[in-house]
């Protein structure tokens, strides 16, 4: 934790990176993003620097990262896609002004418009998940098997049985917490 705020959960994949700015949505919910500052943050570390953002930018963002979950772990669980979800995603995604550049190194990046705007960050964001939702990518949603956080999660292991959104957090807890449990459980041995 830096400067009073919870570290983010970065993952490879950038819409469900962005969901997870709200984590333990099933327990005590954590939000990594309360500020406009956080979300200039969490897009710079992602990518996206922009120069600033308002309140009512981070109430976009916000919205955005919401319809994302929703809709993912509809596709997740193959329920039908929210419409309002996929409304909000839809609109993101048109109204910003990025391009997919090439890098010397033959990577793939998103460019902002010359304004660097946070619409224009969330519609790279937005157009991810709709590559994902839509099943263009190789690998499968999936939701964290923890209890406190089910975050949907874009499995892209060789097996497709990915059962924790980060090992280094929901599945440490949960291998920790089955290990308590069996100690408590043991029965002890007669001295």
């Amino acid at each position: 934790m830096r400067d009073g705020f919870p570290d983010f959960r970065l993952g490879a994949v950038l819409a469900t990176s962005f969901t997870g700015t709200l984590s333990e949505r099933q327990g005590n919910a954590v939000e990594r993003i309360p500020t406009p500052q956080r979300l200039v943050d969490w897009l710079a570390v992602s990518g996206l620097a922009v120069a600033s953002c308002t309140t009512a930018q981070l109430e976009l963002a916000r919205e955005l990262r919401e319809s994302i979950h929703a809709a993912a772990t509809a596709a997740a669980v193959q329920d039908a896609l929210p419409a309002s979800a996929v409304q909000v995603i839809n609109d993101c995604s048109a109204q910003g002004r990025a391009a997919a550049v090439l890098t010397p190194d033959g990577k793939r990046r998103w460019q902002l418009g010359s304004a660097s705007c946070v619409e224009d960050a969330l519609s790279v964001i937005a157009a991810d998940a709709i590559s994902i939702i839509a099943g263009e990518r190789d690998g499968k949603l999936a939701l964290c098997a923890s209890p406190t956080c089910q975050a949907a999660f874009f499995d892209t292991s060789q097996s497709r049985t990915r059962r924790w959104c980060d090992m280094n957090t929901c599945g440490n807890r949960q291998k920790k917490a089955r290990f308590i449990a069996n100690q408590r459980n043991r029965p002890r041995s007669a001295e």
